[in-house]
């Protein structure tokens, strides 16, 4: 025999000694001629064979002397359920720790290898039986595993996944009140402009192809390339910063349009150090995407790039560029409350080396963002709170047009801006800060939404530069901007946002959302005027889930005085302008 076969035979053989040995010992308890009779008959292996047919058992707790705690408890349960060639005793014991004689070792153990050849047999008709179909089978695993090989030969990277997204979008901007000025061009008046400049139907595209790259299966080096043609589309912006769509990608440089051009949006590396901190850098990143805490519930569909800063566009401002981020989340079990706190620092200049302009890292030209956040999330809720210091250069993500004006750098700002300045080559830095708190139910499907609310400030700090005075700036207008909200004579800005948000709306899949709010807008001028820039950003939109990939969604969004136009001691300089805009997006997925 093998030494394979004596291998796998050992066990069985082990655990077959204990029950025969107790055969012969079990005589002693019977009485007489009762007794040599039941020996006698075990001797004989067909008349033995009978004898345990008759007491053979199906299970190991048949046997009431047998229990769990036996070292062989597990060796006699395999013989007992999965070949059934043990037998007990009528009296429903097993007798284990009694001995046996050679004979009774041996009958015992041809009962079991005959139950093996018996299955071995059934083995082998099987498969004769089944000899076309396995040898398809076979051949049809040959096939998948040359097929497998040449795609693993041909394969972009065994360490990077392709993740994509494209949104269309169609749709078009409605303009009401003055509209910041003639249009010389075409001889039209002030209240056409815009409808005209901006208000035609657009069908527009936004792509991100995102590379998932890791080497351990915990860390992430991103790498994100996009393409769109939104450069001269009423959702990038345009006429009123507020109006642009959070997919919308392309610009222009100078008269060139730099649409359908393919470029590299983001590349960072994000990596554990433990169980509770991640660390994040890279040449092009993104303050909030170096957060600890998602601060809201709110965004399955991103339309107003103003919704999607939590309520404080000054805190949340998307800085992108060179930086770094440590994020700190306490190690939890899954779905326990946590406390999260996150730094990151970012220079949107990092890429260049000209510090006399706008250039390099930590210096005044950098514009360097600073941020960091604390909160607590729960099962259904969370709290953040959130700073943010901006040096010169640095601007909210997003509010009426004074009020996302960068922070001055020296020089940055002419005389014709900036009257009686008195700039003497100071900077201007600024302090954001920010609250939220989100709720969420514990269902889908009901008519009870989450609920995001947002809060933001930001105090401006201009050092010793001078502010412009009252009669300097007059009641006139630059852009379509009042003088009296130019940016070195701003002293505070204010945001808020509330957002409500129904999953599985209707249909399960499917979604809504409506969020109202004030972005960034002006709250304190520093020569003591009153600043006359108060709006309002209200959006709309049902998510249809076509499919996993697929989604359709309509949308509407209404802004209300996102020019800034102001007014000064009770003249109106012009009318602030509106938007009413509606839109159709599809989103694919791949």
């Amino acid at each position: 025999m093998k030494l394979f076969q004596q291998l796998l035979l050992a066990p069985a053989a082990l655990g077959l000694l204990a029950p025969i040995a107790a055969q012969a010992a079990d005589v002693s308890s019977l009485s007489g001629a009762s007794a040599a009779s039941a020996y006698s008959a075990q001797q004989d292996t067909d008349a033995f064979r009978a004898w345990q047919s008759q007491n053979q058992v199906t299970s190991v707790a048949q046997f009431s002397d047998v229990q769990p705690t036996d070292w062989a408890y597990q060796a006699l349960s395999n013989l007992v359920e999965r070949y059934g060639c043990v037998a007990g005793y009528p009296n429903g014991t097993f007798k284990g720790k009694q001995a046996m004689t050679r004979f009774e070792a041996a009958a015992l153990l041809n009962a079991c290898l005959d139950r093996v050849t018996e299955v071995t047999d059934e083995l082998r008709r099987l498969q004769k039986e089944f000899a076309k179909e396995l040898a398809v089978l076979k051949g049809r695993v040959s096939g998948l595993e040359a097929k497998v090989g040449k795609l693993e030969a041909t394969q972009f990277s065994t360490t990077t996944k392709l993740v994509g997204e494209t949104t269309w979008v169609l749709g078009a901007q409605a303009f009401g009140g003055n509209n910041n000025g003639t249009n010389t061009s075409t001889g039209l008046g002030s209240t056409n402009r815009n409808s005209y400049a901006a208000g035609g139907t657009t069908l527009n595209y936004d792509l991100r192809l995102a590379l998932n790259t890791s080497f351990t299966g915990k860390d992430l080096l991103f790498t994100r390339l996009r393409a769109g043609n939104f450069a001269g589309s009423g959702f990038n912006g345009s006429p009123y910063t507020l109006s642009r769509l959070d997919t919308a990608f392309g610009s222009t440089s100078g008269t060139t349009s730099l649409n359908n051009l393919v470029t590299i949006d983001r590349i960072y590396y994000r990596f554990p150090a433990g169980k509770e901190l991640t660390f994040v850098v890279g040449p092009i990143m993104r303050n909030t995407e170096a957060l600890a805490i998602d601060p809201s519930y709110y965004g399955d569909l991103k339309l107003l790039d103003a919704f999607t800063v939590h309520g404080a566009p000054g805190t949340y401002n998307k800085a992108t560029g060179g930086g770094a981020g440590l994020i700190w989340r306490q190690n939890v079990k899954k779905g326990a409350p946590f406390f999260g706190a996150s730094l990151s620092y970012v220079a949107q200049n990092a890429n260049s080396a000209d510090t006399t302009a706008a250039g390099g890292i930590m210096n005044n030209n950098s514009q360097s963002n600073v941020t960091a956040q604390f909160g607590y999330q729960a099962q259904q809720w969370k709290s953040t709170f959130a700073w943010r210091w901006g040096s010169c250069g640095t601007a909210a993500r997003e509010g009426t047009q004074a009020a996302i004006a960068a922070a001055a750098c020296p020089g940055a700002v002419t005389s014709s801006t900036q009257p009686s300045a008195g700039w003497g080559g100071n900077n201007v830095d600024v302090n954001n800060f920010a609250y939220n708190v989100a709720w969420t139910p514990k269902k889908n499907g009901t008519i009870v939404p989450s609920i995001s609310a947002g809060w933001g400030y930001s105090a401006y700090n201009a050092g010793s530069l001078l502010a412009p005075t009252a009669t300097s700036v007059g009641n006139s207008s630059t852009s379509g901007i009042s003088n009296q909200l130019v940016v070195n004579n701003i002293a505070a800005t204010q945001s808020w946002t509330v957002a409500l948000q129904w999953k599985d709306a209707f249909i399960k899949g499917n979604s809504a959302g409506m969020a109202v709010g004030q972005p960034n807008f002006v709250t304190a001028l520093r020569n003591g005027q009153t600043a006359q820039d108060g709006n309002y950003a209200w959006e709309w939109w049902y998510k249809f889930q076509v499919t996993d990939k697929i989604s359709v969604s309509p949308a509407l969004f209404y802004l209300s005085n996102p020019s800034s136009a102001g007014t000064v001691s009770g003249q109106s300089v012009s009318t602030g302008a509106s938007v009413f805009g509606g839109l159709v997006m599809a989103q694919f997925k791949f």
